[in-house]
């Protein structure tokens, strides 16, 4: 069968940018139109059934929606806007994207003005003499740029740029556009030719080698203690069944990074919470105490592995297993005797027949667990239904986890706030938790949460961030309300900057007091303050049947620090203390 060219007439440049995305799929793009790229986003309208276009009110939100987008559905997230805008203000969704292997496309330009170029336009970031370099600048925090200087070259540069984002390790990919390139049509005869973008998809990626998986299963069925530590990369392969399909065939308890929070309920029986620096007791037990570690979608970095602590990971004493989709990952930070390279759901499944059917280990497994719970304590903090004014943050989390559906989609913004979700938010569904996996950044719950919903709309999204985070990106509820995407806006409301307060001292770290509620109705949303521990769940209650965007400001109390949950771990191998 012979391939079928692209085009039978001619057609204009922007449109056929806007077909490629719709013909790979692409469903919701994100930015603000701006410079050459508004062509673009003209050409769109054409497709408007199919690609919905966010606008949103500054480029760091659409950088995260885009982030978030990719992460949930193995397609790119697109962001668009003007070269130094996309740059200067996107950069956060995009680092976020490059360090946690989010496919996304940055669809932006040179905001170049053709014939002057080598004369410095206002602007201009073509790289020659009086301009900055755009290729360059983005080079650093995404996987490939493609420059297209010509209409062919604008759409195949497209074409590519979703090929890359998607291919191997996911990640970012930028385009940048001349102001020639989109200008005028392109024809049928064009050279070089034009070709649907199926033909650029990459297929579906291989298996690992058979052999080394038979190795594998083997090493995990003579396995007296396996644990399974799973990461963003089994989010990002979609793996949620395979991985507990595993656990439960080989009986291993399943303890994820921070990272990977939310990748497997913490309801299930084999589910031990996050391990690490700001780990469960009961699953840095389960590691310390296990004979074979089987890590997948992780790169075992120090600040999840409590500064490579020996008493908790140690390949001398240890056999460990890692699944990556990327060579290089595997075995970075500590050596793998059994490395499979693949997709963590297809290597899963692989590993899942391989083990066939032993029996039971899966009752035994559930009986460690149950034990390492009994001694450790498992989502269990008395302070769950303190009573204390300002709330205590373990109070205001224990009524997300009473009041919030299984379904439901909590995102988490930086800072201490975040640090304390992790430790005692108890998820109840694979799919229920999202935060930044590489980066980082306060400014990422509420646009996060506003890209789960897009992709999710029949589960609520919960964005919770303190009162830094919120100032950072309450302009995101413009967005929501334009857009008609209902989220929940829960703010841990210290009037501080809880991390540094703590970490650092109060220098620099206090805010005014600010009724975050308030600031929401006066954007047409729904706004309430809490001050009393008995008004939270009303509150939420309320906030879920809403169908407007709705901010709970909660005043909570200082009282509680990270240093409270750090691991003694983390503490006693910490660089600091060296």
């Amino acid at each position: 069968m012979t391939i079928e060219p692209m085009l039978t007439e001619a057609e204009p440049v922007a449109d056929l940018i806007g077909r490629v995305l719709h013909e790979a799929g692409i469903e919701y793009v994100f930015g603000i139109s701006g410079g050459h790229t508004g062509r673009i986003i003209t050409g769109l309208s054409k497709y408007q059934n199919s690609v919905r276009m966010v606008t949103v009110r500054e480029e760091s939100l659409a950088g995260v929606m885009a982030e978030v987008y990719g992460r949930l559905t193995r397609r790119p997230g697109v962001l668009i806007g003007q070269g130094p805008w996309v740059l200067g203000n996107g950069l956060i969704g995009t680092m976020e994207a490059y360090l946690s292997s989010s496919p996304m496309l940055l669809l932006t330009d040179f905001s170049d003005a053709t014939p002057f170029h080598l004369h410095a336009p206002y602007q201009q970031a073509t790289g020659d003499y009086g301009s900055w370099d755009a290729r360059r600048a983005f080079g650093g925090v995404t996987k490939q740029v493609m420059q297209a200087h010509t209409p062919v070259a604008a759409v195949q540069a497209t074409q590519l740029a979703i090929k890359h984002a998607t291919a191997g390790q996911p990640g970012p990919v930028t385009v940048l556009f001349s102001m020639d390139s989109l200008t005028g049509a392109v024809e049928p005869d064009s050279q070089p030719g034009l070709y649907h973008t199926r033909y650029y998809l990459p297929p579906s990626p291989p298996p690992a080698e058979a052999a080394r998986v038979a190795a594998a299963a083997k090493a995990l069925l003579d396995a007296a203690r396996p644990v399974i530590i799973a990461g963003n990369g089994v989010r990002i392969a979609q793996a949620y069944d395979a991985l507990a399909t595993l656990a439960e065939a080989v009986g291993a308890p399943v303890v994820t990074t921070a990272a990977g929070k939310g990748v497997f309920p913490e309801t299930h029986t084999l589910a031990l919470g996050v391990f690490g620096t700001f780990g469960t007791a009961a699953a840095n037990a389960a590691v310390s105490g296990a004979d074979l570690i089987l890590a997948i979608g992780t790169k075992l970095g120090p600040s999840d592995t409590a500064w490579e602590n020996r008493d908790l990971l140690d390949p001398t004493r240890q056999t460990f297993i890692q699944i990556d989709i990327e060579p290089k990952n595997a075995s970075w930070n500590f050596p793998a005797e059994h490395v499979l390279v693949g997709d963590a759901a297809i290597v899963l499944r692989q590993l899942r027949e391989a083990v066939g059917t032993p029996s039971g280990r899966r009752a035994a497994a559930e009986a460690h667990v149950a034990e390492l719970r009994r001694a450790h304590g498992y989502f269990d903090a008395p302070a769950y239904t303190a009573d204390d004014a300002p709330l205590l943050p373990q109070r205001v989390i224990g009524e997300l986890m009473r009041t919030l559906p299984p379904e439901a989609i909590v995102t988490c913004d930086a800072g201490e706030n975040r640090i304390l979700m992790t430790h005692f938010y108890q998820t109840k569904q694979a799919g229920g938790f999202l935060q930044a996996a590489g980066s980082g950044p306060m400014g990422f719950a509420i646009p996060a949460a506003m890209g789960a919903k897009l992709v999710h709309p029949d589960r609520p999204a919960v964005a919770v961030c303190g009162d830094g985070g919120f100032a950072m990106t309450m302009n995101g509820l413009m967005t929501a309300i334009e857009h008609d995407i209902p989220i929940i806006v829960v703010v841990f409301n210290n009037n501080a900057l809880g991390w540094v307060y703590h970490g650092s001292g109060p220098f620099a770290a206090g805010f005014k007091d600010f009724d975050h509620g308030a600031i929401a109705r006066a954007m047409g949303c729904n706004g309430v303050r809490v001050t009393e521990p008995a008004d939270l769940r009303p509150a939420l209650e309320t906030a879920l049947k809403a169908r407007l965007p709705t901010v709970i400001d909660v005043r909570t109390s200082m009282a509680v620090t990270f240093a409270d949950i750090t691991s003694p771990l983390a503490a006693a191998a910490s660089p600091r203390r060296r």
